[in-house]
């Protein structure tokens, strides 16, 4: 008899980010070319002080830093986050690998095994399996495109916790809807968190890119201090500053007995990326036009993309007010079957396009059936083309039968 793989292992959800990654792969041996709607990995060039930083690098040791994060680059990150009005003092900082590890790490610290943490749906399709492998599970809020994927009443959100529920995950701006929660609603949830005793997790990864910024937009929930002991952030350079491949993130609380937590898990893993953390101190030292510019190119993308999936017959989006994504329904039963068939059958001119399926952004049986996440990274005109491709291809899709 062979040895077995855990219950965790095999329970761990495909990613329906990348599963269709080996059709892709396919795909493109055949020499068909494949427009990428399917993951945020933005072609936004790094900041230059990054690149500079990059090629001046001449540490003859690439060394461990400290667990939670070279005091510097921490010192950085104050300031950053002074910017919206917020003090914090290196404690209350822990740099990570990544927002993944991030996310990994704060659901570790405030989860045992059995423990649920809820969750509005559609969601960012790796926190199910970040809450697997610290032994939890999601349990889900539907929010729908008929509402705009707005948070639900707080009624309904309380009616769907459990004596297990831990904590609150929230994602703002949201990855894949593109909401941007108001004030107001955070600040329901952090009330709602604190007569239950429960953590509030914001996942900020995409707090630059808010494209209609009004008085009421909350730009980050560390700045909710009369909830302060109870709100843990995320953060991340990945996408911020086009530096996914930096590996560079932190998690950001007021809490030092989740601090202190944090900082076990961090020695555990020894350090944090040394050479990320140095280039992330330079992008923090571009100028204010490079994000600037970064939200205006993403604001125009998403506004072709959203205006040519309202030419296609049957297919419908909330326009996005922030991040990079959208979900889209389409006139499909089968959204994983029609983002493979995309792959395997259809090509125009030697192109075709690839998508993500949405059934793997919720938590529920049977939703995102007929939705997919559309990530709006590539430039205006092989977009255009994407989109061109996407209508063609509806109009000819056989469906699964």
């Amino acid at each position: 008899m062979s040895a077995t793989l855990s219950d965790r292992a095999q329970r761990l959800p495909a990613s329906a980010i990348r599963r269709l990654v080996p059709l892709a792969v396919e795909a493109k041996a055949r020499g068909v070319h494949v427009h990428h709607l399917n993951i945020g990995q933005p072609d936004v060039w790094s900041p230059s002080t990054v690149i500079d930083a990059m090629h001046g690098y001449d540490e003859r040791l690439v060394a461990y830093t400290m667990s939670r994060g070279v005091p510097e680059y921490v010192d950085v990150l104050r300031e950053y986050y002074a910017g919206y009005g917020v003090t914090l003092s290196r404690d209350e900082i822990n740099v990570t690998t990544g927002g993944s590890e991030a996310l990994l790490f704060a659901m570790l610290a405030v989860m045992d095994p059995g423990d649920e943490i809820l969750i509005p749906e559609p969601y960012y399709t790796n926190y199910t399996t970040f809450a697997q492998m610290a032994g939890g599970s999601v349990v889900p809020v539907t929010t729908t495109m008929d509402e705009g994927f707005r948070l639900p009443p707080r009624e309904r959100i309380e009616a769907a916790l459990t004596p297990r529920t831990r904590a609150v995950l929230l994602c703002n701006p949201s990855n894949p809807t593109g909401v941007v929660y108001t004030q107001s609603e955070i600040e329901s949830v952090a009330a709602l968190c604190a007569s239950h005793k429960l953590w509030l997790i914001v996942d900020e990864v995409y707090r630059e890119f808010v494209f209609e910024p009004g008085p009421e937009t909350c730009r980050t929930a560390l700045a909710l201090d009369a909830h302060a002991d109870h709100v843990i952030v995320i953060d991340s350079v990945s996408k911020r500053f086009s530096m996914c491949g930096a590996r560079v993130g932190c998690v950001v609380s007021r809490h030092p007995g989740l601090m202190r937590a944090l900082l076990r898990l961090s020695d555990a893993r020894l350090s944090p990326p040394a050479v990320g953390q140095v280039l992330a101190s330079h992008a923090y030292h571009a100028p204010p036009e490079y994000l600037d510019a970064a939200v205006e190119t993403y604001r125009a993308r998403r506004d072709l993309a959203f205006a040519r999936l309202a030419d296609i017959p049957g297919a419908r989006a909330v326009l996005p007010g922030g991040a990079f994504y959208m979900i889209a329904q389409l006139p499909v039963t089968d959204s994983l079957h029609f983002g493979s068939w995309l792959l395997t059958d259809f090509s125009r001119d030697g192109e075709t396009v690839m998508v993500a399926p949405a059934g793997g952004f919720y938590a529920t049986p049977g939703l995102g059936d007929d939705e997919v996440r559309l990530a709006f990274v590539i430039d205006l005109d092989p977009l255009a083309r994407a989109m061109e491709l996407l209508a063609e291809a509806l109009s000819v899709y056989p469906g699964p039968g």
